[in-house]
Parts: C-alpha cells; structure tokens; sequence
C-alpha cells in the first residue's frame, strides 16, 4: 500500500488531498481508490497597503474558511491581532513606524493557514523628499567671482536665482550631493542682495545671496592714502608681514603664527576677493593661524582706519583688528608704554560682543582701569561688518558700522606719555588667535575647527 499527498496554493486557495491505491501488481486485483480534499481560501479587503511616510495605522479585513494567522518579517509593521478563527471576518490592524530613509520601502503580510502561506498582501510606505543646502547664505565681494553650494537630495530638484547678476551652474539634479556652483557678476554700484530658491518636490529652501560694494566712502575732510581690497590673487608682500611665532608667546594663546604651509593649507590667502585667515588643527595636532601687520615700518599718524570683516564662531575663536606702534624700542619704551589701540576684538565664548579698547603705561588690562567699551553686534559672526576709528592728536573714537563705540581724550586720560604715548606712526594688524587668556577664559571647543576670519577692505584716511 502506498500514501501520496499533494498540496497546491493557489490565488488565496489551499488544496490537500490524499490517495489511497493497491500495492499489487495483478491487474485483475481491484483498485479501491477515496479522496478527500480540503481547500482554504482566504479573501482580503484590501489586497493591498500604500501610506505616506509618517507614522500611521492602517487596517485590512481577512476572512478564510479555516483558523488563520498573520505575520511579516518587517520590523517597522506590527500585527494586531495575529490570527482569526474560521467564517469570522477579522480586521487587522497594522501600524508602521515613520520612515526616515531615503526611499520607498515595501514589505509583505502573509496570511498562514495550517502552516502555509494562502495570501500576500503587500504594504509600501512611502518616503519624505529632503533635501538640503551646505549653505544658507552667501557673501561675495564686488569683483566677479564665484563659490559653490552642496545640494544633498533623495529626489529631483531644481535651483532658480531671483537676479540676474546670479548664475546656477547646475541648476538641476537628482538624488545624492551635487556641487553646484553660484557666480556673481562684477558690481560696480551699491550693494546687493537676491535669492536662491531650491525646490523640490512642493518644499523650497531659500539661500540669500548678497554682494558688497567697492565703493569708496571718505569720512568728511579725509582722503584715502591706502588700502588693499584684497582683490588679487595674492597677498601683496610690499605692504603686509606675517608674524611666525610659537604657541604661548603672548597671552597664553595656544595658535602658532606662521606663513607656511601646514598640510597643503594657508593660514591666510585671497579667494573670492576676500582676504581669509584660517586657523585649524594639523595634523602633527598644534592650532595655526595667522597674523598679518599691514606697513609695519611706516605706519600712519592720525587718520581714519577701516575695516570690512566677517568674525568665525567657535568657543576658543579671538579674532582682532588693532593697531600698535611702528619700529618699538622695547627696552626704552616696552608695552604698554608704548601703547596699543584695540579697534575690535571679540571672543567666541561671548557670540557677537565686539569691543574697542586702549592700553597705556597709566591705563591697560593688568590693571583693569583701561578704556574700553563692548556692545552687541547682531550677526558679527558670520556677517559682514564695518569697525573704524578717528584718531587725531587730541582723541580716538571707534566705531561699529558707523555708530560709536570708545571715546577717549588725550585732556581727560592725560598728557604725558605713559597717560597718552599716541603721539608717533602706528600699524593696523588682523589676527585671528585661539585660546589664551581672554579667548580661552571659558574653556576651548575644537570641534568648532577649522574656522576663518573674512576682511573684506582696510581702508586708512588721512586729513586733508
């Protein structure tokens, strides 16, 4: 006697039957034969899930003609109830969690009938489409020129500008990170400002975009004797010298100046028509930047100086534009006799706090009575901003895009030297430093590296 059992699934059906025949081989011997057949069939209502890619619970209908279960190998569906009893029709709730990938996903719900799959239903869930930009706003000088952008998407898109000065190139992609360059014409009038809109799907991401003025503006009854726009492609050796110094040379400060180049990177350099000084890690773990003094033999008496600078973020970040004096004796007339004026300096523990201050033998830091003053500069880090100072014979005032910083008098603080030495030629300096004792008072934070400070101009004014 032999047994055989054949079992087909088939559109929601499931069919067992079995065969009862003779063993023998005598063909006058009767062949008793009885099937029985039992078919499962199963009907959903949907057939099918599709939802978007938020959270969310969905619900499908089973009904069979025999006890069932559910299940899936999906981790981000789960099954309520996991079965139902025969002619009962049973909703089945299935909950997804949101889905935060960058595509479309799909898994399948069986329904299991005396251990077979009888029906598949199959659940998509959408994605959300993302995209964005390496950066939200840009800041050209007035000379053509050009950066790039990274567009990092999970679909199609598109980038538009809202003038015509500003060109895309490409403007527009697909899926992954695309390099997209943004170019600006030359401007020879006023600054300007336009957009550019990344659109995707039916979300925008706007990016502004701005363009300063070369623009020369003589205060009343000065005219301008020298500058560097920083327009070339190098910075001119005639007019400026680097310092190079080790870490800790003065006021604990942890950079080490240099002009050279550390790991194929400058510590100051000219792009888009902006001078940059950079302060980062190398790879031998020390912190470099720069410091670069503008006409240190010469210098200038008295006069109107000026500079356009964007300020780095990061706790630890000391950037500065000051001034000290031409060709020092340091043994006859060391600091602060010699004096030291401070036309900005900002740390990065304290965002966007500029300050202005003077050191002299009778007034300085070491004795807390120096003249100085802070204020609140909205966007100092990261924007453009103009610092200057008047400085005659008789006073110094600075000043923060125009408006008065410090105002000091040579009558109030004193005639002498050690009240007042700013009676001989001195020299405008842009730094960027690290640490130390002001820049590090509340501690350092080196994930903020690499950062850099922008200048835009130094522009010095003397009286006609």
């Amino acid at each position: 006697m032999k047994k055989s059992i054949f079992l087909t699934t088939f559109l929601g059906i499931a069919t067992i039957a079995s065969s009862l025949g003779s063993c023998g081989d005598d063909k006058d011997t009767p062949n008793n034969t009885s099937t029985n057949t039992t078919t499962v069939i199963v009907t959903l209502a949907p057939e099918s899930l599709t939802t978007g890619p938020e959270a969310a619970n969905l619900e499908f209908t089973v009904t069979a003609n025999a006890d069932w279960s559910v299940r899936t190998d999906a981790d981000w569906i789960t099954l309520r109830p996991s079965g139902g009893i025969k002619d009962t029709p049973s909703a089945v709730k299935a909950s997804v969690t949101a889905n935060t990938g960058l595509d479309t996903r799909s898994a399948e719900i069986n329904v299991v009938s005396g251990g077979n799959i009888v029906k598949t239903l199959i659940l998509s869930q959408g994605y959300e489409l993302k995209a964005s930009l390496s950066d939200t706003s840009l800041t050209f000088g007035a000379q053509e020129s050009s950066s790039s952008v990274t567009v990092t998407a999970n679909t199609d898109w598109e980038m538009t500008a809202s003038e015509s000065w500003i060109s895309l190139s490409p403007a527009k992609g697909t899926k992954g990170d695309t390099e997209v360059t943004v170019k600006v014409s030359g401007n020879d009038s006023d600054a300007r400002q336009g957009n550019v809109t990344l659109k995707y799907g039916d979300s925008t991401i706007e990016m502004k975009v701005s363009q300063l003025s070369d623009e020369v503006m003589a205060p009343e009854g000065y005219t301008l004797v020298w500058s560097d726009e920083f327009n070339e492609s190098s910075i001119p050796s005639s007019d400026w010298v680097h310092e190079n110094w080790n870490a800790g040379y003065v006021n604990n400060e942890l950079q080490t100046y240099t002009s050279k180049e550390i790991d194929g990177k400058r510590t100051t350099e000219i792009k888009d028509g902006f001078l940059h000084i950079n302060c980062f890690k190398g790879s031998d773990g020390k912190i470099y930047s720069g410091r670069i003094n503008a006409k240190p033999n010469t210098g200038w008496l008295y006069g109107y100086f000026e500079a356009r600078i964007n300020l780095p973020k990061g706790k630890g970040t000391w950037p500065a534009f000051w001034m000290m004096p031409c060709n020092v004796d340091w043994s006859k007339n060391p600091w602060p006799y010699c004096g030291e004026i401070d036309i900005m300096e900002e740390v990065g523990a304290d965002p966007n706090q500029v300050s202005s201050s003077l050191h002299t033998g009778n007034y300085n830091h070491t004795k807390g009575n120096q003249p100085t003053h802070a204020m609140n500069c909205p966007g100092a880090e990261g924007e453009f901003h103009v610092y200057a100072i008047e400085w005659t014979e008789d006073a110094i005032t600075t000043y923060v895009d125009g408006n008065v910083q410090l105002r000091a008098n040579r009558s109030e603080m004193g005639t002498d030297h050690d009240s007042w030495p700013f009676h001989y030629a001195f020299y405008p300096i842009l730094n960027l430093a690290w640490g130390g004792d002001w820049g590090g008072y509340k501690g350092v934070d080196e994930s903020a590296l690499p950062v850099t400070m922008k200048v835009d101009y130094v522009r010095i004014f003397q009286k006609r």
